[in-house]
C-alpha cells in the first residue's frame, strides 16, 4: 500500500515555510535541499517541520489545498503552536 504525506518545510534562510505532498517524503526532502525543485531552490536549506499521512492520493491533495488556504495556515500555527514559540520538544 502506497502512503501520501503532506509536508511543511520551513527555510534557514528566512523562515518561510513551504507546503507539498509526496509518496517518499524523506526523499523529497531531500530533493528539495539538493535544489531539485524551481520554487524552493533559492530558499535552501529546509528542514521538515511538520507532516500528515494519508491513504489516498486525491485525500493528501485535498489536504495540501487546505493547508495552503488561510484557513488551513491558521489551523497550522495552532498545532504547531509550542514549536513557533520556541518550546520545540
Amino acid at each position: 500500500m502506497n502512503y501520501y504525506y503532506i509536508y511543511i518545510l520551513e527555510s534557514y534562510k528566512d523562515g518561510q515555510w513551504y507546503t507539498g505532498y509526496t509518496d517518499d517524503l524523506k526523499q523529497r526532502v531531500k530533493k528539495h535541499n539538493q535544489g531539485q525543485n524551481k520554487s524552493t531552490k533559492h530558499k535552501r536549506p529546509w528542514k521538515l517541520i511538520y507532516f500528515e499521512g494519508c491513504i489516498n492520493k486525491e485525500d493528501a491533495l485535498a489536504r495540501e489545498k487546505y493547508l495552503k488556504s488561510g484557513m488551513g495556515k491558521r489551523y497550522l500555527k495552532n498545532r504547531m503552536k509550542r514549536y513557533l514559540h520556541g518550546n520545540d520538544f
